[in-house]
């Protein structure tokens, strides 16, 4: 693992380097990115930047130097050429500020880290939580440090044998996973819902729409569990991901048109790495 702290490169990546007023550690007051590597070369970069100034203007952070981001991630990525699958995680946070949530003037803090990791498995199992997102809320869609949410419906989903936990928001509909985007399909036709549902616009989420087609609506969870004839699961570091078991139900893993979204995303990641 690496790390990247303010212009400096950690000698030792784990060691203390954030103040501990900052409030990104304190109340969560920051927003981050994941960005994959292949062979050391970041994927899809510039979407992942222009999600990071867009949450952090929702957040009410200032908008980050994104050279300054950029030399970060050339600094943490130095010598992972030989890594065939890596992750970045840049991070951004109100910085040391005053005790509780009000915000004083302290500057923000920027920090970038690699670390290499392993290929997603090619098929996994959701499990449907019990507690819901709000797509009314102040920080819906905004890809933010405050993860407790998630925490705990991961452990709830691992505790039930799934491998990530699938939300509903406030109206019962379809949301998104703690870390991914859902897409199925019903009646033939490739779907996964909408951004007003309150769910992340993830960046795997925006290119398999593009590049695979899929229609952005709104239903059930509770219909879409029961009816879909096939779905799947999309992240920086689970590509297309097919759901084999949703909740008590068993899935074709993969199914015709998930296979098809697969090879498609395989093809057209090894033409760019930065669409």
């Amino acid at each position: 693992m690496r790390a990247w702290i303010d212009g400096d490169l950690l000698a030792d990546p784990i060691q203390g380097a954030v103040a501990v007023t900052d409030h990104g550690f304190t109340v969560g007051d920051g927003v981050f990115e994941a960005v994959k590597t292949l062979h050391g070369a970041p994927f899809a970069l510039t979407r992942h930047l222009t999600r990071l100034e867009r949450s952090a203007a929702g957040l009410g952070l200032p908008a980050p130097d994104l050279d300054d981001v950029r030399r970060g991630v050339a600094a943490v990525l130095d010598g992972a050429e030989a890594d065939p699958l890596g992750r970045l995680r840049i991070t951004w946070t109100a910085g040391p500020q005053p005790m509780g949530s009000g915000r004083g003037e302290g500057p923000a803090t920027l920090v970038v880290a690699y670390s290499p990791i392993p290929h997603a498995a090619p098929e996994t199992t959701v499990v449907t939580v019990p507690w819901t997102r709000n797509e009314n809320g102040a920080t819906a869609g905004l890809k933010t440090t405050s993860y407790a949410e998630n925490v705990i419906a991961l452990a709830h989903a691992q505790r039930h044998g799934g491998t990530e936990a699938v939300f509903a928001n406030t109206a019962g509909d379809l949301c998104e996973g703690t870390g991914s985007n859902v897409f199925y399909v019903l009646d033939g036709e490739l779907r996964t819902p909408t951004l007003a549902a309150g769910c992340l616009a993830g960046i795997t989420r925006e290119l398999v729409i593009e590049w695979c087609g899929a229609r952005e609506v709104d239903a059930r969870l509770a219909e879409v569990r029961a009816a879909a004839s096939e779905a799947f699961l999309v992240s920086t570091t689970r590509d297309v991901q097919a759901i084999a078991r949703w909740d008590d139900r068993d899935l074709p893993a993969p199914g015709p048109v998930t296979r098809r979204c697969a090879q498609t995303w395989s093809a057209r990641e090894a033409e760019t790495m930065d669409p």
